[in-house]
């Protein structure tokens, strides 16, 4: 409903003549002198449009509310997509997160079951080295005592030989010798 059409309504619906006393309608009566001013003052309010005036005023208010109102919607409903966007955003570098874990996890257990490999394959060959080694030591050990028997024999058959031997068979022990020698390096 128009203000221009509440404010005459009120107007007529106003009744000062039964708060003075005496004729209404003489210029002495305080209350028909404030009703006339009243009656004018809307009549000029009228003519000069003012009603329309707040009207529209009222109305480019309403209209400035209401865009502000779509530019707050607006804003919010971006603001809810940014906040969609990183929560998704969240979502994903947690699952990146994750899978860098379970990827380091299991890069720790292959790491690891390598490491045993390689201790089971190194402690192999120290056990192959240490064995070598033994074996050699043996080896050594039984010529060295092969050796040890070879020269104590031969000590007791020079003992023996020297003890049994005369010159003369010595002499062609020698001579046989030097003519193999001799016979061998031809």
């Amino acid at each position: 409903m128009k203000v221009q059409y509440i404010l005459p309504a009120f107007v007529l619906g106003a009744t000062p003549a039964f708060a003075a006393s005496g004729p209404f309608f003489s210029l002495g009566n305080t209350d028909f002198v404030v009703a006339i001013a009243f009656v004018l003052f809307i009549g000029v309010l009228i003519y000069f449009k003012v009603p329309g005036m707040i009207v529209g005023l009222l109305d480019k208010r309403a209209e400035g509310i209401q865009s502000e109102l779509d530019e707050a919607r607006a804003l919010r409903e971006e603001a809810q997509s940014i906040l969609a966007t990183y929560e998704r955003k969240q979502k994903e570098v947690a699952a990146q997160a994750e899978q860098i874990v379970a990827n380091a996890k299991s890069e720790a257990q292959a790491a690891a079951e390598q490491a045993k490999e390689d201790i089971k394959t190194s402690i192999a060959r120290r056990l192959q080295a240490a064995e070598d080694q033994i074996t050699s030591a043996q080896a050594s050990a039984v010529k060295e005592v092969r050796d040890t028997a070879a020269s104590v024999a031969v000590a007791a058959a020079s003992d023996v030989i020297a003890k049994g031997m005369t010159a003369k068979d010595a002499g062609s022990l020698i001579d046989a010798a030097i003519a193999d020698v001799g016979d061998k390096l031809h």
